[in-house]
């Protein structure tokens, strides 16, 4: 089977944005990207949050998953630590993680804010090129 190249440039648009010279997304297109957006990020953070459990319950030998969880999500928050570690291990995971997050938590904030703030910016873009255009 073959698809269209048409519905080729469609799939991997689905996180696309409009491009300079086309007309600013419907409601519809936008409301679509914020839920797109908010389901990628929640993925991004879930995805952190569990891999940081594990790493708390195997290298940092918390035996109680909610300290493993309250841990993961505060560092993931940026917070800080909360339980003390005495492994080795469980001290270089959670340096690792702790940096991890710092990056994860900008990475999720920027997905979860990039279609507002592109279609903040191309209404900007529109707006000038009529006014020029006058």
């Amino acid at each position: 089977m073959h698809l269209k190249s048409e519905d080729a440039v469609k799939r991997a648009r689905w996180l696309a944005f409009e491009r300079r010279q086309e007309p600013l997304a419907p409601p519809e297109v936008f409301r679509g990207r914020l839920i797109r957006s908010s389901l990628v990020a929640f993925a991004i953070i879930s995805a952190s949050l569990v891999m940081g459990m594990v790493g708390y319950h195997v290298f940092g030998r918390l035996d109680r998953w909610v300290d493993c969880l309250y841990n993961a999500s505060m560092i993931l928050g940026g917070m800080g630590p909360v339980a003390e570690l005495h492994t080795d291990a469980g001290k270089v995971f959670a340096s690792v993680y702790a940096l991890y997050s710092g990056v994860t938590l900008l990475t999720s904030v920027s997905v979860l804010m990039a279609p507002a703030v592109h279609r903040l910016l191309h209404r900007f873009h529109v707006e000038t090129e009529e006014d020029e255009s006058r």
